[in-house]
């Protein structure tokens, strides 16, 4: 099978390192794939690292290229856009932000045009369900992370480094501050995720939180805000710890996470065990698959 990716993204988030793990794994399974990207982005010079064939994504090139693939995947708002307003056929549109899809008529006759969707997580599939998106166009595929030898915990509490105003770092700062624990902010979660002692994800909205899953799989106990996607993932008090987006209620249970050794541990094991049975790259690269044999069928 041939695949067309599209992404526009600026910059390598959550969302483009899922559209280059999936890459490698369809090309794993014998499939092909070429990726049209933002030119200079992170994920543009990623994939061209890794022998993909990249060209600068534009209106033009989505229309010169579209008719010449089994499936055009578009992984965010502007690839859906740029796919529709050039006709793409055998169109699957990636879902992962937690908002309510826009109820406008421009915006209904867009989601109009696509085959199916991917929502990377139940939430974000209530979401376009409730906007009147038939439930058989609709496919949950969650996040894949790679395989990570868990290490010692350490002793530093790391948290994603973040300009994103509604990804909580502001109040990550101001509860760690409370609690007394000094806070790291990682702009590379996988260099800096072994030997850490914590994982502090906060977020006013969250499709599913694929940072949270690679400090799973890191055995990294985990500390997330109890809102979007992320309870699919963190099982409270199970796999990790939930909150409230609350300084106090932040605080109480990050101390909580940071000196209680023994439910760490315990949450540690369970946390990766849920990674292996759910979150692998495998299982998010079948599942992919599965919706492009429905789509092509």
């Amino acid at each position: 099978m041939r695949i067309l990716h599209l992404d526009s993204g600026r910059q390598m988030r959550g969302g483009q390192w899922q559209v280059l793990l999936l890459m490698r794994g369809l090309r794993d399974c014998g499939h092909e794939g070429e990726l049209l990207a933002r030119s200079g982005s992170p994920l543009f010079h990623a994939a061209q690292a890794d022998g993909f064939h990249v060209t600068a994504i534009s209106m033009t090139e989505v229309l010169r290229r579209r008719s010449g693939f089994d499936v055009v995947h578009a992984h965010d708002s502007r690839s859906h856009t740029l796919a529709v307003l050039t006709g793409a056929s055998r169109l699957i549109v990636a879902r992962r932000v937690a908002f309510d899809p826009a109820q406008g008529m421009l915006s209904r006759w867009k989601y109009s045009r696509a085959n199916h969707f991917i929502a990377v997580s139940r939430y974000v599939a209530e979401k376009l369900l409730s906007a009147g998106i038939d439930e058989s166009m609709v496919s949950v595929v969650y996040d894949g992370v790679p395989l990570l030898e868990p290490q010692p915990l350490g002793d530093r509490l790391l948290a994603p480094a973040s300009d994103d105003p509604m990804k909580g770092s502001a109040l990550a700062k101001a509860a760690a501050e409370l609690a007394g624990v000094e806070l790291h902010f990682s702009s590379n979660l996988t260099a800096d995720l072994p030997g850490a002692r914590g994982f502090l994800y906060l977020t006013h909205e969250e499709g599913l939180g694929s940072g949270v899953l690679l400090a799973m799989m890191a055995g990294v106990p985990v500390l997330a805000s109890a809102v979007g996607g992320l309870p699919e993932i963190v099982d409270d008090g199970v796999t990790g710890l939930l909150t409230e987006n609350k300084v106090e209620s932040i605080a109480v249970r990050l101390r909580r996470l940071m000196e209680d050794d023994a439910l760490a541990s315990a949450m540690v094991m369970e946390a990766r065990k849920r990674v292996l049975e759910r979150f692998t790259i495998p299982a998010m690269v079948n599942a992919t698959v599965r919706v492009y044999e429905k789509v092509t069928a």
